[in-house]
C-alpha cells in the first residue's frame, strides 16, 4: 500500500486513498508516531463519494478525528488531483461540512467551512480571549508579543474548553501566529484554522480588512482573505516523499 507525506506550512500529515472507511485510529496513532512511525501531525485519508470529488477521514495523531483541518485540507487537495482523484478545481467532504479548493502547481487555496464566533467575553489571568469555531474551536488571544507561549497554560485553557489555543500578534497586515493543538496536544509549526480564527477575530474588530498575510511559527508566508462571509485560506504544499507499506490499511 502506498503512502504519501506531507507538509502544508510545517504542518505534516500522512496521506492515502482507499475504497473502505473504518475506523483507523489505531493506524493513525502509529503512522504518526515520530520515533517508531512515519511521524506526523495527522493522517488522512481519501475515500470515495457519490456527490462530491472524494469524503475524508481526518485523525489527530492520538487517533482522535477532528472534524476539519485548514492545511490538511490544502494537502488533501494537491494529494487528490496529483494522483487522478480529483480535478484542479475541486469539492470535498468532511465532517465540519463542504470544502471547495483549487490547485495551482504547489498552491492550494481552499474555502473553509462557514465560521462561527461562540464566544467574545472568556477572561483567562487578565487577558481576553475570544472562541471561534473555524471548522474545530479555536481560543485567541492577540498580543503585543508571542516570544512566550506557555505550554502549560496553553494545556490547562485546551482542557477547560476543549479547544486548540492561538496567540497572535499583527504588524501592518501580517498576523503571526502560535499554536497549541488539541489531539497533538502540543504547539505545533502551524495550524490552518486556527489562523483563520486569528484572522476572524482581528476583522471582526475592523483591525484588518478583507485580506491579510499569515506567519506560523515555521515561518511560511501563507495568505486568507473573506468574501462574502466565507474564508479563502491559500499557501505552499509539499508532497515530502512516497513510500510503500506492507499490510491493511
Amino acid at each position: 500500500m502506498q503512502l504519501a507525506k506531507y507538509s502544508a506550512s510545517g504542518n505534516d500529515f500522512v496521506i492515502f486513498h482507499s475504497f473502505t472507511e473504518r475506523d483507523r485510529g489505531d493506524l493513525a496513532r502509529r503512522l504518526c508516531d515520530r520515533h517508531e512511525g512515519i511521524g506526523a501531525d495527522g493522517l488522512i485519508v481519501l475515500l470515495p463519494h457519490g456527490e462530491y470529488d472524494f469524503m475524508w477521514q481526518f485523525y489527530n495523531a492520538d487517533g482522535s478525528e477532528a472534524e476539519m483541518c485548514g492545511n490538511g485540507s490544502r494537502a488533501a487537495a494537491h494529494y487528490a488531483y496529483h494522483n487522478g482523484l480529483a480535478p484542479a478545481a475541486m469539492r470535498f467532504l468532511t465532517k465540519a461540512g463542504l470544502i471547495g479548493a483549487t490547485v495551482e502547481g504547489d498552491i492550494v487555496e481552499s474555502q473553509l467551512t462557514p465560521y462561527e464566533i461562540v464566544r467574545d467575553d472568556i477572561v483567562e489571568d487578565g487577558e481576553r480571549w475570544w472562541l471561534i469555531d473555524t471548522g474545530v474551536p479555536h481560543l485567541v488571544s492577540i498580543r503585543e508579543s508571542i516570544e512566550d507561549f506557555d505550554i502549560e497554560a496553553a494545556r490547562i485553557l485546551r482542557q477547560k474548553y476543549n479547544a486548540n489555543v492561538n496567540i497572535a500578534k499583527l504588524e501592518g497586515d501580517t498576523i503571526s501566529v502560535r499554536t497549541y493543538e488539541r489531539g497533538v496536544e502540543d504547539e505545533t509549526l502551524a495550524c490552518g484554522t486556527g489562523m483563520a480564527a486569528c484572522f476572524v477575530r482581528l476583522y471582526t474588530e475592523g483591525k484588518v480588512g478583507d485580506s491579510a498575510q499569515l506567519r506560523p511559527k515555521s515561518g511560511e508566508e501563507l495568505s486568507i482573505r473573506i468574501e462574502n462571509d466565507r474564508l479563502y485560506f491559500k499557501g505552499k504544499v509539499k508532497k515530502v516523499f512516497v513510500t510503500e507499506v506492507a499490510g491493511r490499511l
